[in-house]
């Protein structure tokens, strides 16, 4: 693989939508082989993660990496509808919301946590979001390490 991880200007500012939008907790954009591209937090949360920190962003990226992998390859929708199917959005529930996982732009994915009720304006905004800025939200592939040992 060639290229670089394009990191983002400002994104906090472009994921601020995600995290004003009643219900929208935090949001995370990935790329597709791991590595968070960016993250933000909406302002008044309570609870156990209130605000999204580097370490927590981090894990939730590479948790949602490993969510996402099932969005492509041997994907159920590839199994069932042929090879080119592949999904573009996964919606994990928990008692306390959802996690809203997207495509996002080429070798990214977007990832929401929302409150319990608040799923759909959460995952209209998201769709909205994309649609906007989706070509930024992406990620070239990396240089490789080097040359195999």
């Amino acid at each position: 693989m060639t290229g670089a991880v394009t990191r983002l200007p400002d994104l906090g500012g472009m994921l601020r939508p995600l995290t004003d939008v009643p219900g929208g907790r935090h949001a995370v954009v990935v790329s597709e082989d791991g590595p968070r591209l960016g993250h933000a937090s909406a302002g008044d949360l309570t609870g156990p993660v209130a605000l999204l920190g580097l370490p927590e962003a981090e894990s939730l990226a590479a948790a949602c990496t490993a969510m996402t992998m099932t969005m492509s390859g041997r994907s159920p929708a590839a199994l069932l509808f042929g090879g080119g199917a592949g999904v573009r959005r996964l919606m994990p529930e928990s008692e306390h919301g959802f996690v809203l996982l997207s495509h996002a732009g080429a070798g990214a994915d977007l990832a929401v946590a929302t409150g319990p009720d608040d799923v759909g304006l959460v995952a209209q905004q998201m769709q909205v979001l994309v649609a906007r800025i989706g070509s930024h939200l992406s990620a070239g592939p990396r240089d490789p390490a080097g040359p195999p040992a």
